[in-house]
């Protein structure tokens, strides 16, 4: 069974960044993401992550869901499982505690570093497996959903490769 990943694209990287979508890759090998709608207090917008993820805050507006609907959403997708990884938990990890702060809401589930689940071998393939994939499958990076299911295919590959699967 594949583990649940989740990735947070955002505003920027630094301090006053906020989450902008959330993404999560699925046991089962599905993958969804939501974007989120800024808050009137959430202002900084660093145009350099916009580059990357090529989301602006004028479509937030438009598509994104309310920050307690996102959060319901997740607890809802992961309460179950009670855990999912991700491969950059400091930021992932503030990002996902500043949307449930600003829902008024508590996690029904903990997240944690992917690197955790990692063998020396799968550490050792990860960086030229994810950029096989990326080219195998014309993977969009740097959107919540692809690289939550990228993630996921990079483990499951490196076990494989790895001889761990």
């Amino acid at each position: 069974m594949l583990p649940t990943l989740l990735d947070i694209e955002a505003s920027g990287f630094g301090r006053g960044s906020y989450p902008i979508e959330v993404g999560l890759a699925r046991p089962d090998g599905s993958s969804c993401a939501f974007l989120i709608q800024p808050l009137p207090e959430w202002t900084h917008w660093d145009p350099k992550a916009e580059l990357l993820h090529g989301i602006s805050r004028a479509r937030l507006r438009r598509e994104g869901y309310p920050v307690r609907q996102v959060a319901q959403w997740l607890n809802d997708e992961l309460s179950e499982a009670g855990i999912c990884y991700s491969d950059s938990w400091g930021y992932d990890n503030t990002w996902l505690s500043l949307l449930f702060h600003h829902a008024g809401m508590l996690p029904a589930f903990r997240l944690e570093a992917l690197r955790r689940l990692l063998s020396e071998r799968q550490v050792a393939l990860w960086t030229r497996t994810k950029e096989t994939l990326i080219e195998e499958l014309g993977i969009h990076r740097h959107r919540a959903g692809e690289d939550a299911r990228l993630l996921q295919l990079t483990y499951r590959r490196t076990r494989e490769l790895a001889g761990e699967a």
